[in-house]
């Protein structure tokens, strides 16, 4: 039987703070408006799939554990 290990995931915030980018700097390297990062940030579902690997290179970061779901307050 394998076990299923859970491994935490960094918000998409702390993923891009990490790479040391500023949210303009991210915007323009994923070839999006800040305005539109700044709601991936906030609610990162709305993230398209698309993105999700663009995001995992440009910010060093394994997709896998970036959390593209839903934050509750």
């Amino acid at each position: 039987m394998i076990k299923e290990i859970n491994i935490p995931k960094i918000s998409l915030k702390a993923a891009r703070v990490n790479a040391n980018l500023s949210q303009q700097e991210a915007a323009e390297l994923l070839g999006i408006d800040v305005t539109t990062l700044i709601r991936w940030e906030k609610d990162p579902r709305i993230v398209k799939s698309g993105y999700h690997e663009r995001i995992s290179k440009i910010y060093h970061y394994p997709t896998d554990y970036i959390f593209f779901g839903s934050i509750t307050s």
